[in-house]
């Protein structure tokens, strides 16, 4: 199975953690700080961290942000695990650079169905890279075999989480796509209180596409009915 690295100070979360998933049958490597878990990182290559953020010495946004930076890291799955669960509290998580926010206390199905999402993502192509050919509509190219979208003869790299939302924007243009229905396409499920997972991420997406032209945006809030793309954009 996967390798998982679980960063807590929390001696019964670590244990609780470790139990569990190895039951599942992954192979559980555990640290009780940051500066540690890092180092652990970069040594052992997990398929997946899951983050504490309150910890001594370096916090989990700070060890986020560290394994993100570095090259042998940057492409792992995190999932942040924190008592901390207040919208800026989850803003900042995902801004540091995890993939998924889980508060504690959680319930261990829930914790199992989002640890089997994102490893779904570290062991395989997402679907939207097994397109062969490349996706265009109005200004917007996707090019799956390098993660990339061309804006008006203009490459932006995009995350692999990015790519796919894009992408279920692109297959969809021009109808409002609700915010579930990104959770569950992207991430494999769609819990009501994860709204704001997506939110983040749309935020950076659509700064990233309005590189390409200031003045137009690509990305519509319909509110109360999700996000549209508009392939040839709007004037702001």
């Amino acid at each position: 199975m996967s390798k998982i690295l679980v960063i807590d100070d929390d001696i019964s979360i670590l244990e609780l953690l470790q139990v569990n998933l190895e039951l599942l049958g992954h192979n559980v490597i555990t640290s009780t700080d940051g500066i540690k878990g890092f180092a652990i990182a970069q040594q052992e290559l997990p398929e997946l961290i899951i983050l504490d953020i309150m910890m001594p010495e370096v916090d989990g946004y700070t060890v986020a942000q560290r394994i993100r930076q570095n090259k042998t890291t940057k492409d792992i799955p995190i999932l942040m695990l924190t008592a901390l669960g207040m919208l800026q509290d989850k803003v900042q998580g995902f801004d540091s650079g995890v993939d998924d926010y889980l508060v504690k206390p959680f319930e261990l199905d829930e914790l199992k169905v989002r640890v089997r999402a994102l490893l779904r993502r570290s062991k395989s192509l997402p679907e939207s890279l097994c397109i062969p050919e490349i996706l265009s509509v109005g200004d917007i190219t996707l090019i799956p075999e390098n993660l990339t979208v061309k804006i008006n003869d203009q490459d932006i790299k995009l995350t692999p989480i990015e790519f796919e939302i894009l992408n279920s924007l692109v297959q969809k243009h021009g109808q409002a796509v609700p915010a579930s229905t990104l959770l569950k396409e992207v991430w494999g499920y769609s819990p009501d209180d994860d709204i704001e997972t997506i939110r983040v991420h749309i935020r950076h997406l659509r700064t990233k596409l309005e590189k390409s032209n200031p003045n137009k945006k690509y990305i519509e809030t319909i509110y109360g009915g999700g996000y549209r793309l508009i392939p040839t954009g709007i004037p702001k």
